[in-house]
């Protein structure tokens, strides 16, 4: 996984390569590198680690040349290196790749091309395709060809871009299963894996489908079919706000993103309600083929699997259609039981999951519908499903998934609620009345967001443990589970989720004094069971920290530490209650020292499996 940018023109390429990884970093970065034509050669620099200590080699360059690319790394084969970072180049020095995604059959390629001569200087997937665009290029085929051949022999996903010292000035490109977008400005051509590396230069871009070819040159950019042919592409004019790549005066993304969530509640809600009913056009099912849906899986990976566990509440709950939430990267592999009356939805932030693109397409060989939700207009899931909701998140920068979680937590919700609208299992008045009490939570969350002084308190409190338990019953035994990864992932303290009811089946073992229960015990038809379950953990010397509801008073009883959060219907709370926890993770890594917005070892956009 990673993030490729590249330009050609009439500029130095050394700053557009390297503004362009510094907003691609959040793809992957634990190493980092460019490859420059400068004097009829290609100079290429790498440095493992991030994007500013590349900046800061290349300050001792200056380089002058007006094409190359670059590449941001976030490590599958091969450890985080210098000698693995890319771009890789062939045995001469005179081609050089950059590349996401992942080559299945690299090894068998790789065995093949030494017993043919070629040198290897990294572990790395990729420097297979420096080699074999190499040979092709030997033969006497042009860039562009020896890429295209190449790319018949690759087994696996990828996104490629290519420079060669013998044609100065030209970039080639393609992709398969691996997003990469091509722009053309005033001053030259662009290709990148994600629109934000060019925003600044061009937004006029082009999305290349799998199978596609790109030559980049100063002036132009021509398209090209698997089969060689040229083709006109479909240019998409960009109309984002500079400032989505920027803070906006926040201190990190993660803390900016949050704040944003309102917004996304807003906007992914908007339109949906048309003359008292709802309506998800994108779907792409009739009402007759919705009725006949008789079982819902929902594939999903980290968070966004989290989301899919709240799901499960609503479309049994309202719809009452027997619903299962699925890792996606073991629903593939365990022959599930699907018919065509199935409804797989896959959740996705980036839209380009491996392990979810995996399981839509064993799905759909299989007989069922896929319905995607995804942050991301045209990517892979989108494209691969039967219709899509877009959660309206926008580009989210911190690789913890705040917005983006909420706003799939609408969507499904707003799946929920249309599957019940068609079943005849709640009135329209009912839905009406659930989907304007749906729509106020994004006033509730700015409530919220307010006055954060009692989770700075309690995150104060547990900074300096090592381990934390997040409990719940419900609704909030699903967001628990988010509340806890939350943790995990940015503050690097160990913390687990548990259904309240299971502490006493082993995890209260854990309990000593002072250790941290984060108990979601918002009011709700098991409100009185998660106080049960919280004065046994107290009566063992736990620090317990609840989330609770606005008027509480009872709960000032149980708990050390109490964060109010406004009274919602039950059904909605993990929308309300997962944004303290957002909050509470964020204080404590950022008391700990933790980088929030690029927590170690982890990259937005998992597209490996």
């Amino acid at each position: 996984m990673c993030g490729i940018v590249g330009y050609t023109g009439s500029k130095s390429a050394q700053p557009i390569l390297v503004g362009g990884l510094k907003r691609l970093e959040y793809r992957g970065y634990d190493s980092a590198g460019v490859a420059i034509e400068q004097d009829g050669e290609l100079e290429v620099v790498h440095r493992k680690g991030k994007v500013e200590a590349l900046e800061h080699t290349l300050l001792h360059f200056h380089f002058t040349g007006t094409c190359g690319i670059g590449h941001t790394r976030w490590a599958t084969h091969g450890r985080p290196s210098e000698a693995n970072a890319h771009p890789h180049t062939s045995c001469d020095a005179q081609i050089a790749v950059v590349h996401n995604g992942i080559i299945e059959n690299f090894a068998e390629l790789r065995e093949n091309l030494i017993a043919r001569g070629h040198h290897f200087t990294s572990e790395t997937d990729t420097e297979v395709v420096a080699h074999l665009v190499e040979e092709e290029y030997a033969r006497g085929a042009s860039l562009l060809d020896a890429l295209r051949l190449a790319t018949q022999q690759l087994v696996g996903a990828y996104a490629l871009a290519v420079v060669s010292a013998k044609e100065p000035g030209v970039i080639v490109c393609t992709r398969k299963d691996s997003p990469l977008v091509v722009g053309v400005g005033e001053d030259g051509s662009f290709v990148a894996s994600d629109i934000i590396a060019m925003i600044e230069e061009t937004r006029d871009v082009v999305v290349l489908s799998d199978g596609q070819f790109a030559r980049l040159t100063s002036e132009s950019v021509e398209f090209y079919g698997e089969d060689g042919n040229a083709f006109e592409p479909i240019i998409s004019h960009v109309d984002w706000d500079l400032d989505v790549a920027e803070k906006g005066g926040y201190p990190d993304f993660m803390l900016k993103e949050i704040h944003e969530q309102p917004r996304v509640i807003r906007d992914t809600l908007a339109g949906r309600l048309v003359n008292g009913a709802l309506s998800i056009d994108e779907l792409d099912l009739s009402v007759e083929e919705l009725n006949l849906i008789d079982r819902v899986y929902v594939i999903a990976c980290g968070t966004s699997y989290h989301a899919g566990l709240i799901a499960k509440n609503l479309i049994e709950g309202w719809a009452r259609i027997p619903t299962e939430v699925e890792v996606a990267s073991e629903f593939r592999y365990r022959n599930p039981i699907i018919t065509p009356t199935t409804l797989v939805v896959a959740v996705s932030q980036s839209g380009e999951t491996a392990d979810t693109l995996a399981a839509i397409r064993d799905a759909r060989v299989k007989g069922a519908r896929v319905f995607g939700i995804t942050n991301v207009v045209g990517s892979p899931v989108a494209r691969e499903s039967d219709g899509v909701i877009y959660t309206k998140a926008n580009k989210e920068i911190a690789v913890a998934s705040t917005k983006s979680f909420l706003g799939q937590v609408v969507s499904l919700t707003l799946l929920a609620l249309l599957l019940a609208q068609v079943k005849g299992k709640l009135k329209m008045n009912q839905v009406r009345l659930l989907f304007s009490e749906l729509a106020d939570t994004a006033h509730q969350v700015e409530t919220i967001l307010e006055d954060t002084t009692a989770i700075d308190r309690a995150a104060a409190a547990c900074v300096d443990a090592t381990s934390a338990l997040f409990v719940g019953r419900g609704m909030g035994a699903a967001i628990s589970y988010e509340g806890a990864l939350k943790l995990k992932e940015i503050s690097y303290l160990h913390a687990e989720a548990y259904p309240a009811g299971e502490m006493k089946h082993g995890p209260i073992a854990l309990i000593d004094e002072g250790f941290p229960v984060i108990a979601v015990a918002t009011k709700s038809p098991v409100y009185d069971k998660v106080i049960s379950n919280l004065q046994e953990s107290k009566a063992r010397g736990a620090m317990i920290v609840a989330i609770a509801t606005e008027g509480d008073e009872e709960i000032v009883k149980h708990a050390d530490h109490v964060i109010y959060i406004p009274k919602v219907r039950d059904v909605f709370s993990a929308i309300t209650a997962s944004v303290p926890l957002q909050l509470f993770a964020r204080a404590i890594a950022i008391k700990r020292g933790c980088d929030v917005d690029q927590p170690r070892n982890l990259a937005k956009s998992v597209t490996v499996e």
